[in-house]
């Protein structure tokens, strides 16, 4: 039987891995796939290659799905996200310079998001009095769980993210050399380029992701939602790929291997011991300093990591009206919870075995114990 070709394009982050599991170690091919992956360099590119049907799939920010299906900062062209590609593997990172103003503020040497937030507002506040330009923060892009983590964490520490700070746009693999050469203050972004940032001595990281949110959502399997309603079964078979190959990625035993190949300059390009730390929960957070453990610090597939969850979509869409990116509406609300299609991962990934939610809201774990819905209009 002749396979089916199909062309994923994807950015040199840690979270590719189950794309690049699936098309390397057999996984898509024993579906029926020929997954050829094209590493990008901007999540600009991949939007506008698959929207135009150069990619047929993508690793995907899910925010920027979302955002698509609702015509927002680009064209309308709806979306599906019938696959998560995994929960957490972000993380804060500030220049070597703003690490040391944030001891001087009291921040403590560990990754709690609550300290190291109050002494960034002494270090904002201070900075304000003195008459000193605003820090600058970048993330990856404007509709990300990266811009919408960042915000949370600087307005939940009493920092206004639009007022008394600057954030800007920067692709991950160019986040480290705008580091060091003082062109920004810090920024947040998937691994490996924290650690890299640390590797360099150019940064330390300061919290993660995980601390701000646990086990939050992160990059979702993204296609066209024509292309996905003209190609089902093709979508099926692709799906049941990626979540074995999720699990696989999960399985510490094959830890060394994935980090060996995603070393590789087809994939990340970084020092596999690097990555390999990085798929183990350990985070070097300062140069020279022994690594920290970090639970659940990246998850593939486990305990559900791979389901599509409509809620996380809900949360991305609120965080949009949050910061005025676009204006809350009920029909905008049920066209971003529609973006995310757990429907197609139960029916695709039925004869697997694997654990499959059966709901369409999962309970979420913020680190200041809020409940976003009840400080966030647009549902």
């Amino acid at each position: 039987m002749t396979a089916t070709r199909m062309v994923a394009g994807f950015m040199p982050l840690l979270d590719c891995a189950t794309l690049a599991a699936a098309a390397e170690c057999g996984f898509a091919a024993q579906e029926g796939i020929d997954l050829r992956l094209v590493r990008e360099t901007s999540w600009a590119n991949i939007r506008d290659r698959l929207i135009v049907g150069q990619f047929q799939a993508a690793h995907m920010l899910g925010p920027m799905a979302v955002a698509s299906s609702l015509g927002v900062g680009h064209l309308q062209v709806p979306l599906v996200a019938p696959l998560s590609l995994g929960l957490g593997g972000n993380a804060i990172t500030a220049s070597t310079r703003l690490a040391e103003a944030l001891r001087a503020a009291g921040a403590p040497r560990n990754l709690d998001p609550m300290a190291q937030g109050a002494a960034l507002r002494s270090v904002v506040r201070a900075r304000v009095a003195t008459g000193q330009p605003p820090l600058v923060f970048a993330m990856v892009y404007p509709f990300s769980c990266h811009n919408y983590e960042l915000r949370y964490w600087l307005a939940a520490s009493g920092i206004d993210p639009d007022v008394e700070v600057r954030l800007v746009v920067i692709p991950p693999p160019l986040l480290v050399a705008a580091l060091h050469e003082a062109q920004i203050d810090a920024f947040c972004v998937g691994e490996p380029w924290s650690s890299v940032a640390v590797a360099a001595g150019a940064g330390e990281i300061i919290t993660t992701g995980g601390h701000i949110w646990q086990r939050s959502p992160e990059k979702v399997l993204g296609l066209r939602q024509d292309w996905a309603e003209a190609h089902p079964e093709v979508l099926a078979a692709l799906l049941r790929a990626m979540t074995r190959a999720a699990a696989w990625c999960d399985d510490a035993r094959n830890h060394d291997e994935l980090a060996h190949l995603l070393s590789g300059p087809r994939y990340v390009g970084v020092p596999a011991e690097l990555l390999r730390a990085a798929l183990g929960g350990e985070l070097g957070l300062r140069f020279g300093a022994p690594r920290t453990a970090v639970r659940d610090f990246i998850v593939f597939g486990r305990g559900g990591a791979s389901y599509p969850w409509p809620s996380h979509a809900l949360w991305f869409y609120r965080q949009m009206v949050r910061w005025k990116q676009v204006s809350g509406a009920p029909a905008a609300a049920a066209l971003a919870k529609a973006t995310y299609r757990p429907d197609l991962y139960r029916a695709a990934v039925s004869t697997l075995g694997v654990e499959v939610p059966d709901t369409e809201h999962r309970i979420e774990h913020f680190y200041d114990e809020t409940v976003p819905a009840a400080h966030e209009s647009g549902a």
